[in-house]
């Protein structure tokens, strides 16, 4: 063998016969990536007891920030009524409905007419004092109403009866009502002849209710009228018998007036 082999063969032999610690030493370096300042990677930090109470609390004190107490809360809530109305959004106008219109004028009623011939015939054969008011009820079905007089009371409704362009030959009902300021009797005419109807009402004073009777004219009167007298107190004059026909004569007040007190409330 020539020196040059044997030189080299020397060689591989330090070559091999390299420290073992130094060789992994020299795997370790290979593995870890090189430095480099763009990929820089924190070495893992150890975490104790004590770290991980700091980090407890330091959760805990953010949890407390984010959540308001209530004296917080209600400071922010004088903060934003005491802002001046002008920082306010304003509300949107509110749209008229027909509550807010005025009211549409209404059309005359169709027995307007045969309220006005009514008046006309009264006025001309009694007296233009005789009514008090006349009026077309368009709650009761269009119905053609006549408030009489007192004085003048049962002569309009004679003259309902027996005038020939009138004809109002059955009554139909007679009530009366208390309105605590006055009382008032209706009486309900119909003519058969003509197929119209018609109210004849009049007001009377409460302390002292009393009116013609209409029996005379008409004698489904008596009863009705009796049964005014009986609940409410009001007299008619020459009624053939005026009478209680619901309570007896002994009893006190009138059930059906605004001010009356029974006797047992409990019944």
């Amino acid at each position: 063998m020539t020196e040059e082999q044997d030189h080299q063969s020397n060689q591989n032999q330090e070559k091999d016969t390299v420290d073992p610690k130094a060789k992994d030493n020299i795997e370790e370096a290979k593995e870890q990536p090189a430095d480099n300042p763009l990929n820089e990677e924190s070495p893992e930090k150890i975490t104790t007891p004590s770290d991980q109470q700091s980090s407890t609390k330091k959760e805990r004190s953010t949890d407390t920030k984010s959540e308001p107490s209530p004296t917080e809360q209600s400071q922010t809530e004088k903060s934003k009524s005491d802002k001046p109305k002008s920082e306010h959004t304003k509300r949107p106008r509110k749209k008229h409905t027909k509550k807010d219109q005025p009211p549409e004028k209404k059309e005359p009623s169709p027995n307007q007419p045969i309220l006005d011939h009514y008046v006309k015939i009264i006025n001309k054969n009694l007296s233009k004092d005789a009514i008090d008011d006349a009026f077309v009820n368009r709650s009761s079905k269009e119905l053609p109403t006549i408030v009489a007089t007192p004085k003048y009371y049962f002569s309009i409704a004679k003259l309902l009866r027996d005038h020939e362009e009138l004809q109002f030959h059955f009554l139909s009902d007679i009530h009366g009502i208390d309105y605590e300021s006055h009382m008032e009797i209706y009486a309900y005419l119909y003519s058969m002849s003509r197929n119209q109807s018609v109210a004849l009402k009049v007001k009377l004073d409460r302390e002292n209710p009393a009116i013609s009777s209409l029996a005379p004219l008409w004698k489904g009167a008596s009863w009705p009228e009796n049964e005014a007298y009986d609940l409410l107190g009001i007299s008619f004059e020459n009624h053939p018998d005026l009478k209680r026909i619901l309570l007896g004569e002994d009893w006190e007040g009138y059930p059906l007036r605004k001010d009356y007190e029974p006797y047992d409330v409990e019944v």
